[in-house]
């Protein structure tokens, strides 16, 4: 009997996997849901001895076990998509049974948090700081630092929490890692705990991601008795973009109203529950396990200048070949967007890229030979985030993203800060005024607006807004009005 490998992941049911594996079902087949390999546009892919087939509709599964699909990739691990890959994080994509467990210890699960109970606190917290390993969320603050900070803060409780309220456009990293890989969570959230002496943790899902709170309840009460006496709770959070940052979603954990705390204090010393507590993302927890397991060297000899290890990134938006790319920082811009992701779905040339989410800067061509790293991006004016990579072609109005940036923080403010509240609310006045009669005056009024915002609100909300709407600014000048648009 043929066994047929189709992806569970949110993606791949959306594109068709259930009805196309109903089909390999009904024609004799046995069929096993495993996690998703990243290519997301060959989503239904279907992986029979190894190749691959995709992406498929049920009318082609005839055709397929015939033999004479014009479907075929070929090799599933030989394609270029993935041989260019090196994948710590995600090493078992497409190859394991999300909630499987001897899928998962066969893949080398739990090996990391068996290694953490063999040290101390302080030698887990030395391993991870020596791997270079930085949060993978946001500003790439190094977690070493972060857990020993909680760990030497005095509190009657500690805890964890896992900030997997992934509300940036264009990410998916965490929701496949919950997904595709919840145990690999666990195994972190656990190694974190016995770190900083934490007998609890909160994972902080967004309720428009079901299918990962289902695959983390399962994950969490399969595993319960490996991580004993840790506790892990999955809290569900109402889709406020603003309870991605940490302490909103501390007040929302608390069930209180979502908004930024101000700093300090810092979460470190004083945050859930007034107790000191380690906020990291997922893909951060998620790259624990294997340092622990590998060690420390092994994860600090990839990557580049102070970014070490590897950066799951995500191609969406107009892109042939959109998906997860996980590699040790130092690709460039461009080689992502071009070699890797093919360039436009609509073959027409590239206008922008956006990277970090829709508070990233929109990078044009120009910066295309920029490297994947904190501090390359920081220089060329953006940020990297959660490695979100959107891209635009030469169709889009730069005015408009720009409009949309300040109109998105208006919406999504949590209104505690003037600058945040009221800035992005004068945003969208003055750049529809700007582009409806373009002035020098009303172009440095906007300049000096989004430096009130950057410097002057709470939390990144407000402080990184300017950056898409600086950058529109500065690449596009047309798009406001500013000089004559031309034709090439």
């Amino acid at each position: 009997m043929i066994t047929v490998r189709i992806s569970d992941d949110s993606l791949a049911i959306a594109c068709g996997a259930d009805e196309v594996a109903a089909a390999f079902e009904a024609a004799g087949c046995t069929v096993e849901r495993v996690s998703s390999w990243g290519m997301h546009w060959l989503e239904p892919l279907a992986d029979i001895a190894g190749q691959g087939f995709g992406p498929l509709a049920p009318e082609d599964v005839p055709a397929v076990l015939a033999g004479t699909s014009d479907k075929g990739i070929g090799c599933i691990e030989d394609h270029p998509f993935l041989a260019r890959q090196q994948r710590f994080t995600f090493a078992r994509a497409g190859k394991t049974r999300p909630l499987d467990m001897g899928d998962y210890i066969a893949a080398g699960g739990w090996a990391g948090l068996r290694a953490a109970e063999r040290l101390s606190p302080a030698e887990i917290i030395a391993r991870v700081t020596a791997s270079g390993l930085r949060g993978r969320g946001g500003a790439g603050f190094p977690t070493g630092i972060k857990w020993q900070t909680v760990a030497n803060a005095f509190g009657n409780r500690k805890y964890v929490v896992c900030n997997a309220d992934e509300g940036d456009s264009g990410t998916f990293a965490d929701r496949m890692v919950m997904e595709g890989d919840p145990f690999m969570l666990v195994e972190g959230l656990a190694i974190a705990g016995l770190a900083i002496g934490a007998q609890k943790a909160f994972v902080y899902i967004r309720s428009e991601y079901p299918h990962a709170i289902a695959k983390m309840h399962a994950a969490i009460a399969a595993s319960a008795d490996l991580v004993a006496p840790f506790e892990i709770e999955v809290r569900v959070g109402a889709g406020a973009y603003v309870c991605g940052e940490e302490t909103a979603l501390l007040n929302s954990i608390e069930g209180k109203r979502g908004e930024v705390r101000a700093k300090p204090p810092l979460p470190a010393i004083e945050g859930l529950f007034g107790q000191p507590t380690a906020v990291n993302n997922v893909l951060t927890l998620a790259a624990v396990p294997f340092i622990l397991a590998q060690g420390a060297e092994a994860y600090a000899a990839v990557g580049f200048g102070r970014s070490r290890g590897t950066m799951p990134i995500q191609l969406a938006g107009n892109v042939r070949h959109g998906g997860l790319f996980e590699a040790g920082f130092g690709l460039t811009l461009g080689e992502l967007v071009e070699a890797i992701g093919g360039g436009t779905a609509s073959g027409r040339p590239i206008r922008a890229v956006q990277v970090g989410g829709p508070l990233g800067a929109y990078h044009p061509p120009s910066d295309f030979h920029v490297p994947i790293d904190y501090e390359s991006f920081a220089a060329a004016d953006g940020l990297i985030g959660h490695a979100g990579l959107t891209v635009f072609d030469d169709s889009v109005d730069m005015g408009d993203m720009a409009r949309f940036a300040m109109a998105f923080c208006a919406a999504e403010s949590c209104g505690k800060c003037t600058p945040c509240r009221i800035g992005s609310t004068r945003g969208v006045e003055l750049i529809d005024r700007l582009r409806a009669a373009p002035t020098a005056g009303d172009a440095a009024l906007l300049e000096d607006l989004c430096e009130t915002m950057r410097f002057g609100s709470l939390c990144a909300l407000g402080g990184f807004t300017p950056y898409p709407v600086l950058s529109a600014l500065k690449h596009w000048p047309q798009h406001f009005g500013l000089i004559p648009e031309t034709t090439p």
